[in-house]
């Protein structure tokens, strides 16, 4: 099993259930709850609150064993796997959910100057930016842009991120730095489409928008980014924008892992069939988001979100359970439950099955819910959920410790 991820793991707790050994390979020992990283990079929670320990979760169960490497190849005609340092391991079976990267699009300069947050690493370094750009306008002057953050992408991951750094901006000049004139600072959400939350129905991307702008948000839809640099970003309207930081939330990619593997792809993930066997190798399975598989009448593909990847985990427990029993495989059915997006305090949107569709309080209070619901370990969302209701209940964020040099 390549990859600690939601899917990773939850392939290794169904097949903990059958007579196999499983081996758990990541070059982390613990696993992150994605979707909240972008509280990380905005003080609203610890690292730690959202990473759980590999082996901890592998105790409770005798048929597990967890290795930390890096995967540097794999043979398919010894069935082994190759890693940067020690030796190989052998396969029977073998499960790629090694996650995806960031996709930048070939934009100049986005690689070497924006930040994604697709890593705890990444949320860090957000965070650390954030807080030290402050103190250093607070101790020098705010320069030029310096305190503008440039959101680049107006997707889930992009419109939850402007909105709690617009609801952090307001409480912290309001409370910790009234030195610095709130004017001097912006918060800019560019997005290539000329709507928000394209995933989701149109009236709730036009809320998102609007619970946006209301908290200070500059949103510029059908608008694209030519350049990045150090300090500036220039659009594709030739605009040019000043600024300190710049979020890349534009897209997913493929992993590093992907790219280097000899497997057929498709759209630059690795190409699977309807059973999740990789395509031409009965016994390799990929699943998440580094696997590409075609659903649906109009036959796209699978997201690379958590449902997903945890449905395709399950049942690839299940697929090498009927192989070694010698039963037929059973295509894959994705159940799609709905997606959901916050904004910031008692605003979110959430769209369910059955056209069901929320917004404004009772999405939030949803989208609190499920996340505090799928995160790993007791203490962990007892964390979370005090984290919240403290933060709630007093407006306050967590630590602002600047952690890097």
């Amino acid at each position: 099993m390549i990859g600690a991820g939601f899917g990773g793991l939850a392939a290794c707790e169904t097949l903990a259930k059958i007579d196999v050994d499983v081996v758990l390979v990541d070059r982390h020992n613990y696993n992150t709850f994605q979707p909240l990283l972008y509280q990380v990079a905005t003080s609203g929670l610890d690292p730690g609150d959202i990473a759980y320990p590999v082996r901890a979760y592998g105790r409770a169960h005798p048929n597990f064993r967890f290795r930390q490497d890096d995967v540097s190849g794999i043979d398919m005609v010894s069935r082994s796997v190759r890693f940067a340092e020690g030796p190989t391991l052998t396969y029977d079976f073998l499960v790629l959910a090694a996650g995806a990267g960031t996709n930048y699009f070939g934009t100049p300069g986005a690689a070497a100057n924006a930040k994604a947050i697709y890593t705890m690493e990444d949320a860090i370094a957000v965070r650390d930016v954030v807080t030290s750009s402050l103190e250093r306008a607070a101790a020098h002057g705010e320069k030029d842009g310096e305190l503008t953050v440039l959101i680049v992408g107006g997707g889930a991951t992009g419109v939850e991120m402007a909105g709690t750094l617009a609801e952090l901006r307001q409480m912290q000049f309001a409370t910790q730095y009234t030195e610095l004139d709130p004017e001097c600072s912006a918060i800019v959400l560019v997005e290539l489409q000329e709507r928000l939350l394209s995933a989701f129905h149109p009236k709730l991307g036009a809320y998102a928008q609007k619970a946006l702008r209301t908290r200070g948000v500059e949103v510029r839809c059908g608008e694209s980014v030519k350049e990045i640099f150090a300090d500036r970003a220039v659009l594709g309207s030739g605009e040019v924008v000043p600024c300190g930081l710049v979020i890349w939330a534009a897209g997913v990619g493929s992993c590093a892992l992907t790219e280097v593997l000899d497997l057929p792809k498709l759209h630059g993930r690795v190409e699977i069939g309807s059973d999740l066997r990789v395509v031409g190798h009965d016994d390799i399975f990929a699943i998440g988001d580094m696997a590409a598989l075609e659903y649906g009448e109009d036959r796209h593909l699978l997201p690379q979100l958590a449902p997903p990847a945890i449905q395709e985990g399950r049942h690839v427990g299940h697929q090498i359970e009927r192989l070694l029993a010698g039963e037929p495989m059973v295509p894959f059915s994705y159940k799609d439950k709905g997606i959901m997006a916050t904004i910031g305090r008692k605003a979110a949107v959430a769209e369910l099955t059955h056209g069901i569709r929320l917004r404004g309080t009772l999405a939030w209070l949803a989208w609190l819910g499920l996340h505090i619901v799928l995160l790993l370990g007791a203490r962990n969302r007892a964390s979370v959920l005090l984290n919240w209701a403290w933060r709630y209940a007093s407006w306050r964020r967590g630590s602002r410790v600047i952690a890097g040099g």
